[in-house]
């Protein structure tokens, strides 16, 4: 069983940046595919960004050019800069792991407003 813990949400003004960490315990977070996903309000979840247990990345075309996804195996932990971020960035952030996911950690708010 893994269990993720984000943290770094909280409340940034327009053009603002925050860094979201995921921290996954078990021994098996190398060999996982790592995602951030997000859910506004009134809208569906979508996929921000995911990174393979290689590195390679898939970023959303809505965030793609000011948010980066990263991973350190050393620490068990997934990251998500997320810079120039604007009002239709807030959301619940979700950190996952699997691709499909498979595991949910119980998300970290942020905001984004003047």
């Amino acid at each position: 069983q893994v269990q993720l813990v984000e943290s770094g949400g909280g409340l940034v003004q327009p053009g603002g940046s925050l860094r979201l960490s995921c921290v996954a315990s078990g021994s098996i977070f190398r060999f996982l595919a790592m995602g951030w996903y997000r859910q506004a309000p009134g809208k569906q979840r979508e996929l921000v960004a995911i990174i393979t247990n290689a590195g390679t990345t898939k970023i959303a075309d809505s965030v793609k050019g000011r948010f980066t996804i990263s991973r350190d195996n050393t620490r068990n932990t997934a990251y998500l800069q997320m810079n120039s971020l604007n009002p239709e960035d807030t959301a619940l952030y979700y950190c996952t792991g699997g691709d499909p996911p498979t595991y949910w950690g119980q998300g970290t708010q942020v905001t984004v407003s003047s």
